[in-house]
């Protein structure tokens, strides 16, 4: 059973960075492939970024040129740097993660954390 808890986030104005990261529990954090999604009230939670248990990254459009995402294995930790936040980035940040290759969907995902809150004004 893998467990995760994110840190960070937090509230910043329109243009500023945050990061956030997702520590996970388990030997074998480095064969996982991990994820962020963020969600809004009313909303369905959706993909921002993933990172594969080889590095390889991929990013929603609203994500690209602007967020990275990383892992460091010996730390069983992944990380999203956040840069030139906008307002409609605010959300909760879940991390989420499963075993090997990685998906996009939600319920692909069994694994997930309590979320952490990104508010950005304006």
């Amino acid at each position: 059973q893998v467990q995760l808890v994110e840190s960070g986030g937090g509230s910043v104005q329109a243009g500023g960075s945050l990061s956030v990261a997702c520590a996970a529990s388990g030997r074998t954090f480095s064969s996982y492939c991990m994820a962020w999604f963020r969600q809004v009230p009313e909303k369905e939670r959706e993909f921002v970024a993933s990172v594969r248990y080889d590095a390889y990254t991929a990013y929603a459009d609203s994500a690209k040129g602007r967020f990275t995402i990383s892992r460091d294995n010996a730390k069983n930790t992944m990380y999203l740097q956040m840069n030139s936040l906008k307002p409609g980035d605010t959300a909760v940040y879940y991390c989420a993660a499963r075993y090997a290759n990685c998906r996009v969907k939600e319920n692909e995902f069994p694994h997930w954390g309590q979320g952490t809150q990104v508010t950005v004004s304006a």
